[in-house]
């Protein structure tokens, strides 16, 4: 069975709850988000490359 694509109106509430979390997250690095954020959208790889980013040079 093919799956259904969201209606525009589930998507905005996706939109709302996600400024909703970003804003309750505000002390979260800007990084760490984009990363949750790609990993919920399956971009795996590209999440990977920004974990890179935050980790501390030692």
């Amino acid at each position: 069975m093919a799956k259904r694509r969201p209606s525009p109106e589930f998507r905005d509430q996706l939109r709302q709850q996600l400024d909703r979390c970003w804003q309750n997250d505000c002390d979260i690095d800007p990084l760490i988000l984009r990363a949750r954020q790609l990993r919920r959208l399956g971009r795996f790889r590209l999440a990977r490359c920004v974990d890179q980013e935050v980790l501390p040079i030692v």
